[in-house]
């Protein structure tokens, strides 16, 4: 018995999709990668930067020397003096994931108060801060792109709790000559909560200071993670380049 045959799977009589080599409903077109993601693990094609075990995919963002940061129970934390630490491979365009909790015994307010931030390239910082019945200026708080943008909403949850940041950041660009032609963009959601929306970014995050982007840059570069004098922890951190 002949085996039943299989429908088409696209056509080559469509028209063209503008911008693309491709036809509409094109059988041609590469199909997408299988990427398998159960609940509660990273993707399947994740690169893991902490699992609650040892620090071995960081290095200190002064010198390069071995991180210096407490690990126990699973999560990553804080050692004051220690400084910044850093991921020993560089990334771009991502999907990044990792989960954060500020101390449970309240100490200090504004940006006192269980102060880090996750820093893109190195360059760009998406604030970290027990924002809990915190008030302190807009562009500083938990989810802001520091020192330009506030979050859209304040998503925080108290003081011990371990927060979820879900984050698309995209690098920008530049032409041959140094032109910009497109600035970097960063998607956040905070425990499930859109608080950045594709927003463009202004240049480098500063503080106390105005953004631009006189100066190119690589479309790669660390992840950093700040030492703020406040014993954060973090845990369940990895990221997926994006193509």
């Amino acid at each position: 018995m002949d085996p039943k045959p299989k429908a088409p799977v696209g056509y080559d009589d469509t028209p063209l999709i503008p911008g693309t080599l491709w036809r509409v409903h094109d059988g041609r077109r590469p199909q997408p990668k299988v990427v398998t993601a159960a609940p509660g693990q990273p993707p399947s094609d994740a690169v893991v930067l902490f699992d609650g075990k040892d620090l071995s995919a960081w290095k200190s963002a002064k010198d390069g020397t071995a991180a210096g940061w407490k690990v126990e129970h699973g999560y990553m934390e804080v050692v004051h003096g220690a400084g910044a630490i850093q991921t020993k491979e560089h990334f771009g365009d991502c999907q990044l994931h990792l989960e954060w909790a500020t101390p449970a015994v309240v100490e200090g307010d504004s940006q006192g108060r269980g102060n880090s931030g996750v820093f893109f390239l190195g360059k760009y910082e998406i604030q970290v801060l027990d924002s809990y019945n915190n008030v302190t200026y807009a562009d500083g708080h938990a989810g802001a792109i520091y020192g330009q943008y506030p979050p859209l909403a304040n998503a925080m949850r108290g003081p011990g709790e371990w927060n979820v940041y879900d984050m698309v950041f995209i690098a920008p660009r530049w032409d041959g000559t140094g032109k910009l032609i497109s600035p970097a963009y960063i998607t956040v959601f905070l425990n499930g909560v859109l608080v950045q929306h594709c927003q463009s970014v202004q240049g480098p995050t500063g503080h106390k200071t105005v953004s631009s982007y006189d100066n190119p840059h690589p479309p790669t570069g660390p992840l950093e993670l700040q030492d703020h004098r406040n014993p954060v922890r973090f845990r369940n951190i990895w990221i997926r380049p994006l193509g």
